[in-house]
């Protein structure tokens, strides 16, 4: 007779463990991105380091401490590290059914800096002060919640089989979904948010399959908006002049131009491998304004060269592929319009941040997502990796 007879024996296999379990095929650990995962972290890390040498030694901002940003910056990190963890653990479709009042709470949040709670902060009134120093962005979360709210009434008859493509009365109620939060936004005036939300409104229908005259019609939409925008004196005087320093860089070296002529002095005087970090003199001597977080990236260029700057494109390049390869590879179309709106906003945000550093781009306050120093800016980008982490998770897994 068996030593084990008449027990109920449980045998711990490596499937039953806990390192069983988070290493079999099927777990989340083993199903995560872990490419696009450690470039996001890459970005965050180089992005701390640039912004304690932006602000070490600027003592009008840090309160007399070096380490003041560097810390808060490591904790805005975490975070966002903790929030892309709860969007995996939640799940992109879980979401789905909460999207109605994630949009509510953010279209409230964002009317709220209109009111007596906001904060004008750079000419644009975006901010709510908390206190304590600490502040939140709404337009930053208005990004997730109106690419989610779109993907949700887009890939609704779709993904339950009712039709191939969004008929033209669901795609009339997604843009009506996205036109409310962007209009509060234009009334900051917050112009590089709206242009982000555009573009994340017009890759979510193209993701969609909806109908290309809706493509064509808004981009015309558009241009005719640029233009009453333009005649009819909504934006400010100091986001005309920015424009106008654009289209022509010598119009006042030393007024509106002054950024731009800073910042390509800075990335310029990097060479290839760069002055060292903590070393750029223009970064000492504080000649490019708001460094830590709208020109960082004119850190790299002068302290880490083309090199480190490259190095810096070369990140943001990987997460945007990663990102490609979840939204083709997903088999549900609300997942592949999340990811599609995700890989529009970091897509084109980050190429107006360069751009606008290299005088090639107008100045419009958008930050380097990860890089850029910001608490809300760094929720939300840290959300929206973990938004394409869960739709990666959740797809099958073949046999």
């Amino acid at each position: 007779m068996s030593a084990t007879d008449g027990y109920n024996v449980r045998r711990y296999t490596p499937e039953r463990s806990t390192w069983g379990r988070l290493t079999a095929r099927d777990s989340v650990v083993r199903r995560l991105d872990w490419v696009m995962l450690l470039a996001a972290l890459a970005l965050s890390g180089i992005g701390t380091l640039l912004v304690y040498s932006a602000t070490r030694n600027r003592t009008e901002l840090n309160q007399g401490d070096p380490y003041y940003f560097l810390l808060r910056n490591i904790l805005n990190t975490g975070i966002g590290l903790g929030l892309a963890v709860a969007a995996v653990w939640v799940g992109h479709r879980a979401l789905r059914g909460g999207v109605p009042i994630l949009y509510a709470i953010s279209v409230l949040l964002t009317a709220a800096v209109l009111t007596p709670l906001g904060a004008t902060i750079n000419g644009a009134r975006s901010w709510i002060q908390l206190g304590a120093g600490f502040s939140i962005q709404p337009s930053e979360f208005t990004k997730i919640t109106i690419t989610l709210g779109m993907a949700m009434l887009l890939a609704a008859k779709v993904d339950a089989g009712d039709r191939q493509h969004p008929d033209h009365r669901t795609v009339v109620e997604a843009l009506g979904l996205a036109a409310l939060p962007i209009v509060i936004i234009l009334l900051m005036p917050d112009l590089g948010s709206v242009m982000v939300l555009v573009v994340i409104v017009l890759a979510v229908l193209l993701a969609s399959g909806a109908s290309h005259r809706w493509i064509a019609g808004l981009l015309g939409a558009g241009v005719l908006g640029c233009v009453l925008i333009w005649q009819l004196g909504v934006l400010d005087e100091y986001q005309i002049n920015r424009f106008a320093a654009f289209a022509n860089p010598a119009l006042d070296p030393s007024g509106v131009g002054y950024n731009t002529n800073q910042a390509r002095i800075a990335i310029g005087s990097g060479g290839l491998t760069g002055s060292g970090l903590f070393h750029g003199s223009q970064t000492t001597g504080q000649f490019v304004p708001e460094q830590q977080t709208d020109f960082i990236f004119t850190v790299a260029g002068e302290e880490l060269g083309f090199v480190g700057a490259g190095a810096i494109v070369f990140l943001v390049g990987v997460v945007l592929w990663r990102a490609c390869r979840i939204a083709r590879e997903t088999t549900e179309l609300y997942g592949t319009v999340v990811a599609a709106g995700i890989i529009a906003w970091f897509a084109f945000q980050s190429f107006e941040n360069i751009g606008m550093t290299l005088g090639i781009m107008p100045v419009t306050g958008l930050p380097l997502p990860f890089v850029s120093y910001g608490g809300s800016s760094m929720f939300a980008a840290w959300i929206a990796i973990g938004l394409l982490q869960s739709i990666k998770v959740q797809r099958p897994v073949s046999a």
